[in-house]
């Protein structure tokens, strides 16, 4: 690691925090700042497409201790705009480790911020909220025009960003699924791929394309952003709703929850980390859980539907499932890349509901 630039933290409401530049050397970086709170899995986060748009503050200090490997990539490369910590790890030593993170993030393309007071920081994003901010080695007053000209992720459709161009298929389970790739990690096709040989297809493939593939089931991905724009994926649900076993995760399960009548809005912070309890209504069992997510979905409106999970710490809706429809969905990540493992039973689940079990518990 050569010796550090001095570099700026500027935030659309003013706000300035001062680091030093590590990873890609950029003058400006733009996005929108949120904060994970994750003690591990740091190269898990940096390559979840679902922070496509966001710049990704980790509230734990130290960050890069156990290097980078292969094996724990979730996507092709890293779709974030850049990482905030406060202290980057000159060293690494792990097993496992093929690299440091530096290296990573600068072979990437990804810049990133160090030294900063990332306290401070989250404490401000939890009252003011998520927001638009710029980085980089860049002056003050150039930095503070690129926060505020910085659109976020509001109403941008970032799914079909991340996207892949081509289907492909990965397992050789009994089963045969389709699945909706707005940002799917490789966390949740090795777990498919337990149960199912899996074709992955593209975020725009129209439902018909689907239902000549002749799936037990469909799988809706996790994903970046607004579902709001991503209409072309609501119109390809609603064709397929009834007529196979839907199984839904993150915006796969805003997406269903639109198509089953509710509404979604965007949190003031989001939810991630990988520490969040959420109760399962059926039994009241916790779990604990990875989350990921702005936006969520209303707990209003919902039709031929239930919830089936809520979350403790803010009651904001978790999970839901429509057994007459064969569909359900959470807004949590069961397959924790990274995090804990209480909820991966659900990957059972849409087993139990693709063999004729039309309402699995």
């Amino acid at each position: 690691m050569s010796d550090p630039k001095p570099a700026l933290l500027v935030l659309a409401d003013g706000e300035v925090f001062e680091g030093e530049a590590v990873g890609a050397e950029v003058e400006v970086a733009t996005g929108e700042v949120v904060f994970n709170t994750v003690l591990t899995g740091y190269q898990e986060v940096v390559t979840d497409p679902s922070y496509a748009g966001q710049i990704v503050t980790f509230t734990y200090p130290h960050i890069g201790n156990y290097g980078v490997n292969a094996a724990d990539e979730e996507s092709r490369r890293p779709f974030c705009r850049g990482v905030i910590v406060r202290d980057l790890a000159r060293r690494y030593s792990n097993w496992r480790a093929e690299g440091d993170l530096d290296a990573f993030l600068r072979r990437h393309g990804v810049p990133g911020i160090a030294g900063v007071d990332t306290r401070r920081l989250t404490r401000h994003i939890r009252d003011a909220g998520a927001m638009p901010g710029a980085f980089g080695t860049a002056d003050e007053t150039t930095l503070r025009a690129a926060a505020a000209a910085e659109p976020g992720t509001d109403g941008r459709d970032l799914a079909g960003e991340v996207t892949c161009s081509e289907p492909y298929e990965v397992g050789d389970g009994p089963r045969h699924v389709v699945a909706y790739d707005f940002g799917i990690k490789r966390t949740i096709l090795r777990h498919l791929a337990g149960i199912a040989r899996v074709t992955v297809v593209p975020a725009t493939t129209p439902a018909d394309e689907v239902l000549a593939r002749r799936p037990d089931g469909v799988f809706l991905s996790n994903g970046p952003g607004d579902p709001e724009p991503v209409t072309y994926a609501r119109e390809a649900i609603g064709a397929l709703v009834g007529r196979v076993p839907v199984f839904g995760i993150c915006l796969g399960h805003q997406l269903l929850a639109g198509v089953l009548g509710a509404e979604t809005y965007k949190l003031p912070f989001g939810h991630h980390g990988g520490n969040h309890p959420v109760r399962r209504l059926a039994d009241g069992t916790v779990e604990i859980t990875s989350q990921n997510h702005n936006y969520c979905v209303a707990d209003t409106g919902l039709v031929d539907a239930e919830l089936t999970h809520v979350n403790l710490n803010d009651a904001t809706v978790e999970g839901l499932r429509a057994p007459d429809l064969g569909a359900f969905s959470v807004q949590y990540h069961p397959e924790a890349g990274p995090g804990p493992h209480d909820s991966r039973y659900l990957f059972d689940l849409f087993a139990r509901l693709m063999d004729g079990d039309r309402a699995p518990t």
